[in-house]
């Protein structure tokens, strides 16, 4: 796979068992780059720890004047340059293939995974956790497949040279043999702790960036209650914890680091004190002194990716428990379906409540607990995060569970109460899968949304068409009644059977909410549509209003009728306090008052008499 070839028409089916599982099957499919990789990385070291033979032999060459020798060992040293140059700059190509392919096929499976699970992802792994899987996460995975090939062609040059050093002067050679691996391994010790003030950082900096994006997305409401300062104090904790965490990580580090030269230097030391012995001594020349010399020296080159692929394997290590717990999760029901049927149509109706919604109609339904509306919706739209058996949601008559994932999602479509508004322009909002009957200058006109359209002009550069006016991420540019109305525009457009709204004007105005609820009205005319609401404005435009209480089914009627017959439903409508039910059940249940005398009208001193009192309040009013 080559990077022009992405993306992956099949990014495959992951081990998501654990996270090195998860890291086994990117490096196994990943198999020809890392092959290609490690041939390449193979050449390159190979060259660069051929040139202290080179080296060698020139000395010698030239101590025993020879320029024969001489000249042959300058072609080799220029074979070497060569080789170097070509192994370097194909090993880079293919490492960085390697970890973008491995990166982009990760990204592949997670966006798989989010549209396969749709809602029920963010009910079982935090929003934040997911976006750090697809971003961060995924690049320190990357990071490490690309570097296991580098990694294995340094230990195969590695042993290379060990075993050359054997052949070419074994009483020097023992010793590089010896001490090389010592070097190599020395710091494996130092790795778990390391790794733990790794993990302690990365949690504290996921703290500190989750405190941050909190604040900024509720940064208004902070400044209306002045509550800057405070939220200020908290992230300059927060981030002088990451800063604490960060310092003692690179301590651990930078001790690695250090035992990585210091380590190698009292090596070349010691090869370099026998070599002095041994030519003093007569049994080495001075140009196998120097080979072996040259060869420790190089050497620390390959020796360096030891430290980088533990390095990677620490910071890769928990991003694939991360990302392997993501890729791990799955449906609780059925994505083909069990039923294969035609899509379905007539009541909706829910045996866990007892709500039934006749089609074709406008229903509205009135809960006393808002988190009971909102797990409502959910469940008439199917997506319940733990479906019951037997409590399926029926669509005329045929359970939503049964369904395939497809299919429901055509029936029912539930716009929640904090609808998302992806960045783009407003024609890529629009542009969802509809039935074609509903165009968007309807659906926005419907949904209000004249002034929207003006706003997005006024802050778009260059740009007549509001269609072509850019949208910012999740609409924060517009106001909490823009969006909401942005959003009603966009599940007007896709024109299902079913259409179920929770509390789709909350943030506007009555004058608006009004105009809504009558284009709404009218533009869903012949479908079913479901508002859950509070909102008098909309409950009196339905053709039938639903009460729940403690989640069950208690009245049925039109809006005026429940108001003057059902006191729970009154008292959720008009927000009336205990106190004042407590007044107008008693004024309810109280006697009628008795019947006032009226003047006798015969007699005209009886009249005056009777007139006198009005005549008082007009003369002192």
């Amino acid at each position: 796979m080559q990077i022009q070839d992405l993306p992956y028409s099949d990014p495959g089916v992951p081990d998501a068992r654990s996270g090195p599982r998860l890291l086994w099957w990117l490096g196994r499919n990943q198999l020809g780059g890392q092959c290609r990789a490690l041939l390449w990385g193979m050449l390159h070291f190979a060259s660069v720890c051929a040139l202290p033979f080179c080296v060698g032999l020139a000395v010698q060459a030239a101590v025993d004047r020879s320029s024969r020798r001489l000249a042959l060992t300058g072609g080799l040293m220029l074979l070497c340059g060569t080789a170097i140059a070509v192994g370097d700059t194909l090993l880079h190509r293919a490492a960085v293939t390697n970890w973008i392919t491995a990166a982009a096929r990760l990204q592949q499976l997670l966006a798989r995974k989010a549209a396969y699970l749709g809602s029920a992802l963010t009910r079982r792994v935090a929003a934040g956790e997911v976006v750090t899987v697809s971003t961060g996460d995924v690049e320190k995975l990357g990071w490490f497949v690309e570097a296991v090939s580098r990694f294995t062609a340094a230990a195969l040059t590695v042993v290379v040279v060990c075993v050359a050093l054997l052949v070419y002067q074994p009483a020097l050679g023992v010793v590089v043999a010896v001490g090389l691996p010592v070097v190599a391994l020395a710091v494996l010790p130092l790795l778990p702790r390391a790794t733990s003030r790794a993990d302690v950082q990365r949690e504290k900096a996921g703290r500190a960036t989750e405190l941050a994006s909190d604040t900024v997305a509720g940064l208004r409401v902070l400044r209306g209650i002045g509550g800057e300062d405070l939220f200020l104090d908290r992230y300059r904790r927060a981030s002088q914890e990451v800063r604490h965490a960060a310092v003692r990580s690179a301590r651990m580090w930078s001790v690695i680091s250090a035992l990585q030269v210091l380590l190698p230097g009292l090596l070349l030391i010691v090869v370099v004190l026998r070599g002095v012995q041994l030519a003093r001594e007569g049994r080495i020349t001075v140009g196998e002194l120097v080979t072996v010399y040259s060869a420790v020296m190089i050497v620390n080159y390959p020796l360096r990716h030891f430290q980088e692929i533990a390095m990677a394997y620490s910071f890769s290590r928990p991003s694939a428990q991360r990302a392997a717990r993501v890729l791990s999760l799955e449906r609780l029901t059925d994505v083909e379906g069990s039923r294969a049927t035609e899509l379905p149509g007539g009541d909706l109706f829910d045996p866990a409540t007892g709500l039934r919604v006749p089609a074709h109609g406008f229903t509205a339904v009135v809960c006393g607990d808002p988190d009971m509306a909102g797990r409502l919706a959910d469940r008439l739209g199917g997506h319940a995060p733990e479906p019951e058996p037997g409590l399926s949601v029926l669509l005329g008559g045929v359970p939503l569970d049964e369904l395939s994932l497809d299919q429901a999602r055509t029936a029912v479509l539930v716009q929640d109460k904090d609808p998302v508004l992806l960045s783009g322009t407003l024609r890529e909002l629009l542009d969802v899968p509809a039935s074609g009957t509903v165009r968007a200058e309807d659906a926005l006109a419907a949904a209000q949304c004249a002034d929207v359209l003006d706003a997005l002009v006024q802050g778009s550069l260059d740009v007549s068409d509001p269609m072509d006016a850019r949208i910012t991420e999740r609409g924060r540019s517009l106001s909490g009644g823009q969006r909401q109305r942005l959003a009603l525009a966009r599940s007007l457009v896709a024109d299902p059977e079913v259409l179920v709204l929770d509390e789709p004007t909350s943030a506007v105005d009555s004058h608006t909410e009004a105009r809504i609820a009558d284009g709404l009205r009218r533009l869903r005319s012949g479908r079913t549509t479901v508002v859950l609401t509070s909102s008098p404005l909309l409950l009196d435009r339905a053709d039938e209003v639903v009460f729940l209480h403690e989640g069950e089914v208690v009245a049925t009627g039109r809006h005026r009728e429940l108001i003057g017959t059902e006191p729970r439903y009154r008292a959720v409508v008009t927000r009336e306090t205990e106190d004042e039910q407590r007044e107008a059940a008693a004024m309810e249940t109280a006697a009628p008052p008795p019947p006032q005398e009226r003047p006798d009208l015969s007699e005209g001193a009886p009249l005056l008499g009777a007139l006198e009192p009005f005549e008082e309040i007009e003369e002192s009013a």
